[in-house]
């Protein structure tokens, strides 16, 4: 039996971290991708629970011997998923979550077509940008440059499944667990779960 593939992008400040933290604290059945990056840990983040972070000679060395399942340049830094802890997880019917970017996701549809895409959204452009002042961590440079980055995002909304505008968290938290049970209920992952069922339905 595989497990389903969730990919949640969004742009930077629209609160996906947040979201993905509430849905593996509500969902033991999801497991969290960790990805490798070469930019610095932020405040309380710690090696092997938020990234795997490795510095930029290193991540080379990995792409290069196909370790990575999809890898990204984002703000100057890179990030990757590892293939083999991916497909290990999904073979033994867990359900993955990957926290990427759209780059990243189109790559993974390329080997997992099957895999739920889920965006979040800012309300408006104007909460964003509040969001990312409120990080008290960017400069203004840094600011702007998310910014664009973010309209630039956005535009691949359409690359998705489902879209969580993150207004108010509580709704956004339901929304998206909602949008995860809603893709287990599929008829592919359901033959899955229960395949003897299934087989006595559509014998020939």
């Amino acid at each position: 039996m595989s497990g389903t593939l969730f990919i949640v992008a969004a742009p930077s400040g629209a609160g996906k971290t947040t979201l993905v933290r509430e849905l593996l604290a509500r969902d033991e059945h999801v497991r969290l991708s960790v990805s490798y990056t070469t930019r610095a840990p932020r405040k309380g983040e710690q090696n092997g629970r938020d990234y795997h972070f490795i510095g930029v000679e290193e991540f080379a060395a990995m792409r290069e011997r196909g370790d990575f399942l999809e890898s990204a340049e984002v703000h100057g830094n890179f990030y990757g998923t590892s293939r083999s802890w991916l497909e290990q997880e999904m073979a033994a019917g867990h359900d993955v979550l990957l926290e990427i970017d759209w780059q990243g996701a189109r790559q993974v549809r390329a080997f997992f077509p099957a895999a739920v895409g889920i965006f979040v959204m800012p309300p408006s452009l104007e909460e964003l940008q509040r969001r990312l002042r409120g990080r008290g961590t960017d400069s203004e440079e840094i600011i702007a440059r998310r910014q664009l980055a973010a309209l630039t995002e956005m535009r691949h909304v359409k690359e998705f499944d489902y879209v969580i505008i993150n207004n108010e968290l509580a709704q956004a938290i339901s929304d998206l667990l909602a949008a995860v049970q809603a893709s287990r209920l599929k008829l592919a992952p359901q033959q899955a779960r229960y395949p003897e069922l299934f087989s006595l339905l559509f014998q020939e």
